[in-house]
């Protein structure tokens, strides 16, 4: 097999025939399991996506396609449980991606990203046979392009999507920034938020080097070959499941502040209103880890900025009409906590991960700069703003979230804090779900078809999330260390490595230099910020 008929595939749209589709179909129980891919003629069943051997094949291969629902901003369908069967019911889980019900349009064309008209009836990449990349050069690639998508995103929807990945959960914790840091430490959101842009045009460079390249663990098989894919992958799952821990931990303190008599005793056991909420929003979130078909969550997610910008108008509100009133206060710069305001910041400029994704699935990728200005731009002032209104209206007593200080007697309180608590029931399953897909990349085919371990595979994630969320219910703390360790790693070391090694030879010393500098810095603020918080948990925990 040759290399470029083994990368070629994924890159652009395959047309298929009535039969060809109707081979390439994803079922459980007592039907096979068979996915076929055609250019011409009807192809012979490849091997599965699901047996994956780390030492022979790109995995995570279902990285794409759930990370791309990130970037959704179409009409839904929602597929829910319909069958009784054991056997019936498992056939709406996909264990390699979520695959639609078939229809006259669908055995047309296969796209490779989810598109403007047509979520519901997404196709999802086939099996792809094992590639090996040897060498660290983008050159080992192919340059054979496919036939282009024919509906992409356009630049208005790529920049709501660019905004939605950013302008995320950080939002809450900025003013609990400030007072960490003091007023200076708002220069570290502006150099975070300059230098997280630049990284991400460095990605946009890597890209752009191969049309093979399609994902953030693509960019790191081209640097690094498989050690840079399965390392650079490893951290973004983790990153992606922290985030479902800091989901479980928001909504809990949101409805505790909310109903903080909530109690129950039960066989000697007591659990406060933290640890109530905190069941409650994981058995809630639960059921929607099993759907097969994420449209509907894909597309409700899109409102995220909807939610972001509700919020900090429901902080404005309550500041000058509700009269809270601002109030100086604060101290220039506190030394001995800037490293919280360093990871926290950090944290709320990480959309890198799915960058490539939004630079992929666009109609016109050379506008992809004017993407990342816009969307960088407008989270920024975002989170500028509502960190100085955050602190001046609480001051030293602001908490790891904002919403948490604000009057419960006022109405734009309360839709600010129902707000925060419903906006993660439709984006945790969105986050857990790429972490699924992978693990079940690496089990045995014969297990992979089974029902039950489908699902206690997701339900054993969902549950994990939970107990780490009552071990560690640190909201801001958490954050601060995702943002030392992991953001330092997927904003700043990682695109710029992979650009020196990508790009080697063709780089001035300008650029080199920047990149090694970003590096450098990036390493010590690593260092530095995950001591930090890992000694502040620890006391917290002792």
């Amino acid at each position: 097999m040759k290399l470029d008929d083994d990368l070629g595939r994924e890159r652009g749209d395959d047309f298929q025939t009535d039969d060809e589709e109707n081979e390439a179909e994803l079922v459980y129980g007592d039907e096979e399991e068979y996915y076929t891919e055609s250019e011409g003629t009807v192809s012979s069943p490849s091997p599965s996506v699901n047996n994956v051997d780390l030492n022979d094949s790109t995995w995570p291969q279902s990285y794409r396609q759930s990370i791309s629902r990130f970037t959704t901003v179409a009409p839904p369908s929602l597929k829910f449980l319909r069958k009784t069967s054991l056997t019936g019911i498992s056939s709406f889980f996909s264990t390699a991606q979520e695959t639609p019900e078939a229809s006259e349009h669908d055995s047309l064309l296969r796209k490779p990203l989810i598109s403007e008209k047509s979520i519901d009836k997404e196709e999802v990449p086939t099996s792809i046979l094992p590639v090996k990349i040897s060498g660290s050069a983008c050159s080992k690639f192919s340059t054979r392009k496919s036939p282009p998508p024919q509906e992409q995103c356009s630049l208005a929807q790529a920049v709501m999507n660019g905004i939605n990945v950013l302008c995320g959960i950080g939002l809450l914790t900025t003013p609990y920034a400030v007072k960490e840091g003091g007023w200076f430490s708002l220069i570290i959101l502006v150099m975070m938020g300059l230098l997280s842009c630049y990284t991400a045009f460095l990605l946009k460079r890597c890209l752009e080097s191969s049309p093979e390249l399609q994902t953030y663990p693509d960019i790191g098989e081209a640097a690094f070959g498989l050690a840079g894919r399965f390392g650079i992958a490893i951290v973004l799952y983790i990153e992606l499941y922290a985030s479902c821990v800091e989901y479980i931990i928001m909504m809990s303190d949101n409805l505790a502040s909310l109903y903080p008599d909530t109690q129950i005793r039960f066989a000697g056991t007591y659990l406060g209103s933290r640890q109530v909420f905190s069941i409650t929003a994981t058995l809630i979130v639960l059921p929607t880890v099993w759907l097969r078909n994420l449209s509907l969550l894909s597309y409700l997610s899109g409102g995220g900025v909807v939610a972001s910008i509700l919020v900090a108008l429901c902080l404005l509100w309550v500041g000058v009409v509700d009269q809270v009133g601002f109030h100086p206060c604060g101290t220039a710069l506190d030394l001995a906590n800037i490293s919280v305001s360093i990871g926290i910041f950090g944290y709320s400029f990480s959309g890198h991960p799915v960058f490539p994704n939004i630079y992929t699935s666009m109609k016109e990728p050379s506008q992809f700069p004017s993407v990342l200005i816009a969307s960088f731009v407008f989270c920024f002032f975002m989170y500028i703003g509502v960190a100085i209104c955050g602190f001046l209206m609480f001051g030293d007593s602001v908490k790891s979230q904002f919403t948490l200080n604000m009057p419960r007697e006022y109405v734009a309180s309360n839709v600010a804090i129902w707000t925060v608590v419903a906006n993660p029931l439709t984006k945790y399953a969105l986050t857990l779900t790429p972490i699924s897909l992978s693990l079940e990349e690496l089990l045995p085919s014969a297990q992979l078809r089974s029902f039950s371990v489908v699902l206690l595979v997701r339900t054993i994630l969902v549950f994990s999330t939970l107990v780490v969320a009552l071990t560690l219910p640190f909201f801001a703390s958490v954050m601060a260390l995702m943002g030392s360790l992991l953001t330092m790693l997927v904003t700043f070391i990682f695109p710029c490595a992979c650009y020196l090694r990508i790009l080697k030879g063709k780089l001035t010393k300008l650029q080199i230099a920047n990149s090694i500098i970003i590096l450098s810095v990036a390493l010590v603020c690593l260092c530095i910020g995950t001591y930090s918080a890992v000694i502040r948990i620890s006391e917290k925990i002792a």
